[in-house]
């Protein structure tokens, strides 16, 4: 006997599938336009403007922001509508409606000092779509896309997100759970660390900060975040004791031995991680610790992730795996490097082992590779 399917059974799952697929769209839809409204309200001041000074109408505010009114008008009512600003009374005037950003509004999107500050997540998401045309050749041909092309919105956006945690945790809290390396930081002679992939080096910056003694050498291959690096450090008073220069991780020049080498969030960006690893290995001599901080990711491949894959992938397709692409060979790692995939690259490099470390974050997962 031949099993048949109930028809109207299958045709109902496949609308509510599509019905399910339709409304995801749409709702993330939606969330892209709140990420490019958001956008516009930090570059263009309008969230600091009402935070600073209060409820304003939309004339008050293009004043205040020095912006066209029409324009100032429509942003308000959207994001009134999406229920990020509160209008004291919607049923007034355009003119006269008084609209004002919520405290807890204001340290998600004005506060650059709160752990919850993420402003700059719209202007890295702004940034990882700056190419997209490339982007779609890349696809088309295997080849990839520079990091220069994505824009100052990518390493701005990036360094921002990065600034608090890197400035505050690394130094209270990620260092000292490796306790021979927190100790080494604390003591004479005055420790010497090397950070490869330093973007806007808040990490070099907030180690310098927490570790008084220490002197750190830190390396990019963009020249635009190099010299911003340079900036903070002058800012934060550590320029004395951080330095910053461009220059191929793979090709860092190795001499007398570091006492911590550290890579954050870069190793699956690197065309040859192989060759970046062998670099931190030399730099650490016999005697250092090296450590990489990475994406938090799975063990292995899931088909329904809801941790942070989605986020992960999303932002590998449109960056990661095209940055990583763009010099050949590739090892074409991408955003979603596995425990494995990293341990693999390290033993090449010639480590004996490497250790997770007990660093509890929901994004990021530490290594110790054991030299």
């Amino acid at each position: 006997m031949t099993a048949t399917v109930d028809e109207p059974t299958a045709v109902t799952h496949t609308t509510t599938e599509r019905d399910a697929l339709v409304e995801r769209l749409m709702r993330a839809t939606g969330g892209m336009f709140e990420v490019y409204s958001t956008y516009i309200g930090d570059r263009l001041g309008l969230y600091r403007a009402l935070a600073e000074s209060g409820p304003a109408t939309s004339r008050d505010l293009a004043r205040r922001s020095g912006t066209h009114e029409r324009y100032v008008r429509e942003w308000l009512e959207q994001q009134t509508v999406a229920g990020t600003l509160q209008v004291d009374d919607a049923s007034a005037s355009a003119a006269e409606r008084q609209y004002q950003l919520p405290a807890a509004h204001a340290e998600v999107l004005v506060d650059r000092d709160s752990p919850s500050y993420l402003a700059p997540l719209a202007q890295l998401m702004v940034g990882a779509v700056k190419p997209m045309q490339a982007i779609l050749e890349a696809f088309r041909t295997g080849g990839g896309v520079p990091y220069g092309e994505y824009g100052a919105d990518m390493y701005e956006g990036q360094g921002g997100l990065n600034r608090v945690a890197f400035l505050e945790q690394l130094g209270r809290e990620w260092i000292p759970a490796i306790p021979d390396v927190h100790a080494r930081l604390l003591a004479d002679p005055p420790a010497r660390v090397a950070e490869i992939g330093c973007g806007l080096g808040w990490a070099s910056i907030g180690l310098a900060r927490a570790y008084p003694k220490v002197h750190v050498d830190s390396y990019d291959l963009d020249p635009p975040s190099v010299a911003r690096a340079q900036a903070n450090a002058r800012e934060l008073g550590v320029a004395d004791r951080v330095r910053f220069e461009v220059r191929d991780a793979a090709r860092v020049a190795t001499g007398a031995a570091y006492d911590l080498v550290l890579a954050f969030e870069c190793i699956h960006d690197m065309s040859d991680p192989v060759g970046a690893l062998q670099t931190m290995r030399a730099l650490a001599g016999a005697r250092g610790a090296v450590v990489v901080m990475d994406e938090r990711v799975g063990e292995s491949f899931a088909a329904r992730n809801e941790d942070t894959e989605w986020f992960m992938y999303g932002f590998s397709v449109v960056h990661c795996l095209p940055v990583c692409m763009a010099d050949q060979p590739s090892a074409a790692t991408g955003t979603v490097m596995r425990s494995a995939t990293l341990r693999g690259y390290a033993l090449e490099a010639g480590f004996r082992d490497v250790a997770v470390l007990p660093i509890e974050n929901y994004f990021y997962t530490f290594y110790r590779l054991m030299v």
